[in-house]
């Protein structure tokens, strides 16, 4: 095993502790920039919402829910179709539930907030009676 003298070594340092704060940077996985101080307030408007594999994109507007603060309540639209919806954020988690009759879950929607900005853009999972979930898209309209 090779060592170096102290003087080589003292210079070493710097360049070893840049590396490893580069590298910890480099590792550090996107979702874990936006803040849990998120709150679903901060949801509230139109958005458009894109699900991987389907044609075109559904409008999604979210407002306060009227019965339990801190919840979203709107409606997923796309052409005559209209669905309710009920959505929450909890530490940066989203969830979703949408419903075609108006009484039953039809679809769930799980995602995180997306950096850079954390509460324009959702990516996440459809989950349905299928067998496999389909990946979305949410982002904030003007």
């Amino acid at each position: 095993m090779k060592t170096c003298s102290i003087p080589t070594c003292r210079a070493s340092v710097p360049l070893l502790a840049a590396m490893s704060l580069f590298l910890s940077a480099c590792s550090t996985p996107p979702s874990q920039g936006c803040s849990p101080a998120i709150r679903a307030e901060m949801l509230i408007g139109p958005w458009s919402a894109h699900l991987d594999g389907e044609p075109g994109t559904w409008s999604l507007t979210l407002a306060p829910h009227p019965e339990h603060q801190g919840s979203l309540r709107g409606e997923l639209r796309q052409g005559d179709l209209r669905y309710p919806v009920v959505a929450d954020l909890d530490e940066g988690e989203f969830t979703m539930e949408e419903s075609h009759d108006g009484r039953k879950i039809a679809a769930t929607w799980l995602g995180r907030l997306s950096p850079p900005d954390c509460h324009s853009m959702i990516l996440g999972d459809r989950l349905t009676d299928a067998p496999s979930a389909r990946p979305f898209r949410l982002t904030r309209r003007p």
